[in-house]
């Protein structure tokens, strides 16, 4: 007898609530690869990802999530919304480890970039990750974290 046939009956089908969408946001160098580059390719893997946080984060990912993406290093800006498309499985790119990739697809570019400026002067957003671990490459959201960067563009 399983856990939901005791508590409420064989009769009953188990118990099966919705799963909660996460946010994330995802840095790449508009140089190595931009949102215009998603764009135009419809998908891509999320991969090279080497660091531990930022694969976890990847493992965490699934399909549906949201997901800023930001532009580091020149512009340091959010400049669109990804989805996750294709949750974690292993990294073809990885020579050695057990590191994961996504698949993400663009959903839409913001009015505006959000710049990096604009987020640590946000009162809601002044000690989010990306402000805390500025080099981690893939980053948890709340839903009120994204909702304000987005609003922000």
């Amino acid at each position: 007898m399983t856990v939901a046939e005791k508590d409420f009956g064989a009769h009953r089908a188990p118990l099966q609530l919705p799963l909660m969408k996460n946010y994330w946001l995802v840095k790449s160098e508009p140089d190595a690869y931009s949102w215009n580059d998603l764009v135009k390719e419809k998908k891509t893997s999320w991969t090279g990802v080497r660091n531990f946080k930022a694969r976890n984060n990847l493992r965490s990912m699934r399909v549906g999530d949201e997901v800023l993406f930001y532009h580091s290093v020149t512009d340091k800006a959010v400049v669109g919304i990804a989805e996750v498309v294709r949750a974690a499985y292993p990294d073809r790119t990885a020579k050695e480890g057990e590191w994961s990739a996504v698949d993400l697809a663009p959903v839409k570019q913001l009015r505006q970039p959000v710049f990096l400026d604009q987020i640590k002067a946000a009162p809601r957003l002044k000690s989010i990750s990306l402000v805390r671990q500025s080099r981690l490459s893939v980053h948890a959201l709340t839903s009120a974290e994204f909702r304000e960067i987005v609003k922000l563009s």
